[in-house]
């Protein structure tokens, strides 16, 4: 009677481990295929003769939205007000981090906030004359709206730009 047990135990055993190997041998062929396929492995010969025909497009809007917050990065700001001291005064300093994509129309946002942290005011626009190549650095000047009267601190982000490669 203890001898049945034990044989039935084996059995399960074997066949827990069997089914264990099959997993792992299963896991290891499904990561090997998602890594070649992310190495490009996978394309047919005339797919990497092909040339490009993207090369002087443009972007999609939304995908030329999303790559240019990325990419594109402000290395310094400075504000100051115009004579009037009712205008923003913004000087920019802005880097493409991109190694392929050029950028124009860079949109931005700027925000004024009071000593509370509240928000006292937003705006957004274009940079004008903005074009930065991929790797580029450039400075630009720009008006902004109004200066809010009891502004403790402000700050400047990049939107959006179209892009080309």
């Amino acid at each position: 009677m203890f001898e049945e047990i034990q044989e039935e135990e084996k059995q399960s055993s074997s066949r827990g481990i069997i089914i264990v190997i099959a997993i792992v041998v299963v896991l290891a062929i499904v990561g090997a295929l998602v890594y070649m396929d992310s190495k490009g492995m996978f394309k047919s010969s005339s797919e990497s003769k092909a040339p490009s025909t993207t090369s002087a497009t443009a972007l999609p809007a939304g995908a030329a939205n999303a790559a240019a917050v990325k990419d594109l990065h402000i290395l310094s700001t400075k504000m100051d007000k115009d004579y009037t001291g009712t205008t923003a005064v913004w000087l920019v300093d802005v880097k493409n981090e991109s190694s392929s994509l050029t950028y124009s129309h860079i949109m931005y946002q700027t925000t004024y906030g009071g000593a509370d942290n509240s928000v006292l005011g937003q705006n957004s626009g274009e940079i004008p004359s903005l074009s930065l190549g991929p790797g580029e650095e450039q400075s630009a000047q720009f008006k902004d709206a109004a200066y809010p009267s009891a502004t403790a601190w402000f700050k400047v982000t990049i939107t959006g730009a179209a892009a080309t490669q």
